[in-house]
């Protein structure tokens, strides 16, 4: 489960345009370059990419590219794994299911909490 500082550190690392952009890439399979690790000569399957699939998106260098990565996979919403000479990057649905958990709730308490309030509110008038 996440904690509030776990939550905060997600929300900070996606605030910044070119981490979100790199994420939601990631997530959606926005890259070309990937890895199974059941078929390792097969290197094209959806959900994981490379560093330089990444890179070639921004008008970044690699190192900028990598210190975005490095936030990511520290708010632990992406998984680097290093395969050979390439460093290959997937979506940590655990975290996302998680988040996603999160708005649930919000959501789900403001309409109960909004129901709540305004039939009461009806009722006094």
């Amino acid at each position: 489960m996440l904690d509030m500082d776990k939550k905060i550190k997600i929300f900070k690392a996606l605030g910044h345009e070119t981490r979100f952009l790199i994420f939601k890439n990631v997530f959606t399979g926005g890259y070309a370059c990937s890895i199974d690790q059941t078929k390792p000569k097969d290197d094209i399957i959806a959900q994981a990419t490379c560093v330089s699939s990444i890179a070639e998106h921004f008008n970044y260098s690699l190192p900028t590219i990598s210190r975005h990565l490095k936030e990511l996979k520290d708010a632990d919403i992406i998984i680097m794994r290093k395969v050979a000479s390439k460093i290959y990057i997937e979506p940590n649905f655990e975290t996302i299911k998680e988040i996603a958990g999160c708005f649930e709730n919000l959501v789900s308490n403001f309409e109960q909490n909004h129901a709540y309030i305004f039939d009461n509110t009806k009722e006094e008038v």
